[in-house]
């Protein structure tokens, strides 16, 4: 089984009638699956279609640097269980 990792993935929303832009930080076992999660929750909180969403960069973050503390929590915890 493939170990979770965090990617920090940075874009763009634009709508018709708003554009922002976005900085997430999102656990996945690879930057495929990062992604796909990205257009899954702002698709639905957001009701952004795929095409709307744009994203210019993923990368991963080692578990230092994580800045979410939901995610950092979950990414301690992982560790303390090994």
């Amino acid at each position: 089984m493939s170990r979770a990792r965090v990617f920090r993935i940075v874009g763009e929303i634009a709508k018709p009638n708003l554009k922002t832009t976005f900085r997430k930080e999102i656990r996945a076992t690879k930057p495929e699956d990062a992604k796909e999660k990205i257009y899954q929750e702002f698709g639905s909180k957001h009701r952004a279609k795929r095409f709307q969403i744009k994203i210019f960069e993923i990368t991963e973050v080692p578990p230092e640097e994580v800045e979410t503390s939901l995610i950092r929590k979950l990414t301690s915890d992982e560790k303390d269980v090994e």
